[in-house]
């Protein structure tokens, strides 16, 4: 038989394939990220001279403002953005104009829906201890219900608007609760001491759950019927209020005080000198007295 002859297949090499890239100078073409570098520079750059233009066209308030921040941003210093940041619009007001911190607060106040038939019942003053916003009773109870604790729809509106403003701040807050000499009925286990503390405490709990930190809170007082705005008329329904106080910040000398009696959206006169009302005096009077040593009231007497 014929031998079979062995057939070799031979496999072509691989073709090796070899791609070589060209630069195309420092972008690398329309591929290239530089763009990006020189892009945000100019946007960089863009929003400094912005904020040098609005810092030009600021008042000087602000300005002293941002400067005090940038020399000591971690506080604390003479203007309320040293000392508060991220509490909005704290920078705005310095901490010893009151002056401007009460037009902000009546501005404020008109937002309140129907505030045009309250405003006669809410007075701003600044006294001696700080700015004191005061919300005056009528006879029907406009801002809390006759003989409760628990706010009416108008009260609790008009003190959450409040809360929003003074949140901002870092001044400390005190609330006190006032009534007027009207003895509460019942079998004398709830007076009006208990009713004017409630009615603080009451104040307090709204305005913490609106925007006041409860670092703020500095004091929550009870005064029941001892410190009336009008002593002559112990049964006056405005006797019957709620006071909230913002505080001087510590360092800062009170200005003097200004007359009683300055409604919301009016300008109180701070006339020729430190003046004490006698609201103040009656304040001065039910305050707790020393160990041994009586307060400037009682001695006068």
């Amino acid at each position: 038989m014929p031998e079979e002859s062995e057939i070799t297949v031979v496999q072509p090499a691989p073709k090796i394939v070899v791609v070589r890239r060209r630069g195309g100078g420092h972008g690398g073409g329309h591929h290239g990220g530089a763009w990006k570098v020189a892009y945000a520079d100019f946007v960089t750059a863009m929003m400094a001279l912005f904020i040098v233009l609005w810092l030009m066209s600021a008042d000087k308030e602000v300005q002293e403002a941002v400067s005090a921040y940038f020399n000591n941003p971690s506080g604390p210093g003479k203007m309320t953005g040293t000392a508060a940041a991220g509490l909005g619009n704290a920078l705005e007001i310095p901490k010893d104009d009151m002056k401007s911190l009460r037009d902000k607060i009546q501005q404020a106040l008109l937002q309140v829906p129907n505030f045009r038939n309250l405003k006669d019942h809410v007075e701003i003053t600044i006294t001696s201890d700080g700015l004191r916003i005061e919300l005056l009773e009528t006879e029907a109870g406009i801002f809390f219900e006759s003989g409760k604790p628990k706010p009416t729809e108008s009260g609790s509106e008009l003190l959450r608007r409040l809360a929003e403003e003074l949140g901002k701040l870092p001044n400390g807050i005190l609330i006190e609760g006032h009534t007027d000499a009207k003895p509460f009925g019942g079998d004398g286990s709830y007076s009006n001491w208990e009713l004017s503390t409630d009615r603080a405490n009451s104040a307090r709990k709204l305005m913490e759950s609106s925007g006041l930190r409860t670092s703020q809170i500095q004091q929550v007082r009870g005064y029941a019927d001892r410190a009336m705005r009008h002593p002559d008329d112990p049964t006056a329904a405005s006797n019957r209020r709620i006071s909230v106080i913002v505080q001087y910040m510590p360092g800062t000398d009170p200005p003097k005080t200004e007359p009683e009696g300055a409604k919301a959206g009016e300008h109180g006169n701070t006339g020729e000198g430190p003046k004490t009302s006698e609201h103040e005096k009656s304040l001065e009077a039910a305050k707790p007295v020393e160990q041994g040593k009586p307060n400037a009231a009682a001695a006068a007497k």
